[in-house]
Parts: structure tokens; sequence; C-alpha cells
């Protein structure tokens, strides 16, 4: 299955940990001596309505992707900071 960047910004990220939304994803971290994507990049919630910035950026290693979907992006991340 090939994928475009484009199509990966409109999709939802869910933790399947807890099935919390986690966003959708804003950037991908690329080997460029490997050849290869190493993780997808989701910006952080935003603090009191957005006021207070936002919380450190959430990257998720490529192995922790277990599904591409039509619609959303399952992930296992078992170590999320709830600041």
């Amino acid at each position: 299955m090939l994928i475009r960047i484009s199509d990966l910004r409109v999709r939802e990220v869910i933790n399947i940990r807890d099935g919390r939304n986690l966003g959708v994803v804003s950037d991908v971290e690329f080997d460029m001596e490997k050849g290869s994507v190493q993780a997808l990049v989701v910006p952080g919630e935003g603090r009191l309505l957005g006021l207070f910035g936002r919380r450190q950026d959430v990257v998720i290693p490529w192995h922790r992707i277990r599904k591409f979907g039509e619609d959303a992006i399952l992930v296992d991340v078992d170590d999320l900071d709830d600041e």
C-alpha cells in the first residue's frame, strides 16, 4: 500500500492502550542515511484552551504503529506523559 504524507495529516491517531485520540500527524521523522521513516509526530495538546501554550509533541516510533486505516492510524504507546 502506498500512502502520501498529505493523507496522513487527515487521519486521527488513536492509542490502542487507552483509546485516546492523540490528534493528527503534523510531521514525519525520516532517516536520510537509511532511507526510511523513523517516526510520526503528533502536536501536543493545548493547555487551558490554548492560552498557555502546548504540551510537548508526541513522537511515535515507527515500530509502535499497528495499523493504517482509512480514517485512523492505530498506535500502541504506553509511555505518554499526563502533564
